[in-house]
Parts: structure tokens; sequence; C-alpha cells
């Protein structure tokens, strides 16, 4: 018998709450669901989710501050559903440690297309890229062992900084990267005005490897937030 995905729901909103149960467990998903951020916490302990669906609107304590209490705690990738739809709660939220962030109102085959994508990933974020020999994604091919990198089977050149780029979204493959992670993890620490230096270095990237650069199909620019390497 298959093992069933368990998915920690925490939403106040009860209606909400039970159609996100609903939608997921049709889906052959296992939920267990709470309102409390604090009731949250424990339950990350005791249950050990597979996934963490977060409101950041909660009645005991924000969503931001479950997401700091959790996240050394657990594995569990956590996907936040807020009506929150500023920028800054979005990078707040990701920089915090959740894994993806969704918008309110959203559609359920977006949720389930993210939750999909979060199980893919489980533990992907410890991978060493000095232990695997290559990554491929489409037709998009890493060689690390000798800092290469092919498209359609033709290796192309990419700068030092563009190729660290690159190897950093395959590590983390799927999951959206703020502009500050990146940077730090990039050039060592943060500075606002290396963002722009950022935005030209993944549009040559997109050059060399993109077709259509109006319709990325490998690296999606998340508006204000930072960008995510697809995952199939």
């Amino acid at each position: 018998m298959d093992i069933k995905p368990l998915v920690l729901i925490v939403e106040d909103d009860k209606p909400i709450c039970k159609f996100i149960s609903v939608s997921l467990e049709t889906q052959n998903y296992k939920c267990v669901e709470t309102d409390s951020g604090s009731h949250a916490v424990s339950l990350v302990c005791s249950i050990n989710p597979d996934i963490i669906i977060l409101d950041l609107g909660l009645p005991d304590i924000d969503g931001i501050e479950v997401i700091e209490k959790i996240r050394d705690k657990s594995n569990a990738k956590i996907i936040v559903v807020s009506a929150r739809d500023r920028d800054r709660d979005k990078v707040e939220a990701l920089d915090k440690g959740a894994d993806d962030y969704l918008t309110k109102p959203f559609s359920v085959p977006e949720l389930l297309a993210r939750i999909r994508v979060g199980l893919r990933n489980i533990n992907k974020n410890t991978i060493n890229c000095e232990e695997i020999s290559n990554f491929k994604l489409k037709e998009l091919e890493i060689d690390f062992e000798k800092h290469k990198v092919y498209i359609r089977g033709e290796s192309i050149h990419l700068t030092p900084i563009e190729y660290k780029l690159l190897e950093l979204m395959s590590k983390y493959r799927g999951r959206v990267l703020t502009h500050r992670f990146i940077i730090k993890e990039i050039w060592g620490s943060y500075c606002e005005s290396e963002t722009r230096s950022l935005r030209v270095f993944m549009a040559s990237i997109r050059r060399k490897i993109e077709v259509d650069h109006a319709q990325p199909e490998y690296i999606i620019t998340e508006v204000g937030v930072g960008y995510r390497l697809v995952d199939e």
C-alpha cells in the first residue's frame, strides 16, 4: 500500500481550511488541520509532515513567526497561502524559510502543482553539487566536474558568475530564491545595489539557454521577489 503524503494545513478560516483539506484528500493526501500557529509548531514535532500549507494571518502568532520556529526543526516544505500580496511580505516569508508563496484567491490545480514540486524536492536543498556528476533538466545539462553547461546538446560559454548562478539554482530547482538569498550566496554578503547586477546576469543566462526570452521555459521571474528554476 502506498504511503499517503502528510500535509499539515495551518489556516484559521474554516471554510478555506476545509476546502483545501477536501481537495487534497481526493488526490490521495492525508491532511491534519489546525487554526493555531502555536499548535502547528507542536504538531510539526509530533507528526513530521511532508508539506505545510500556512496562512500568515493566524489568531495567536503571526505566520512569519511560525516559519521561524519550525524551519530548523523540520525538512517539510512550507507553502504559504495568504491574502497578503505585497512583495515585501512574500520576500520576508521566503527569506525566513518558506519554500513557496501563493496569494489568495488561488486555484486548486496550482496548489497541487506546488505541492508536487515540494514533494519532489524534499531534501534536495541539502544536496552538494560535488557529490553528483551532472544535472539534467529538459534539454539543459550541467557537468559539475568539468564546469560545463550544454543546451540542446551544444556546449555554451558562461562567465564564472553566470555558472555559479545556474549551479545554485539547480541545487534548489523548483524553489523560489529571493534576490537577497541569491546575492548572499554568490557575492558573500547582501547589498541592494547588487540586485541590478543580478538582473543583468540572469538576462544574459536566459539569452544563452532560452529559445523564447519572452516565454522562458527554464528560469522564471517571480516579480519583485526573485527567481525560480523550473522542475519537471
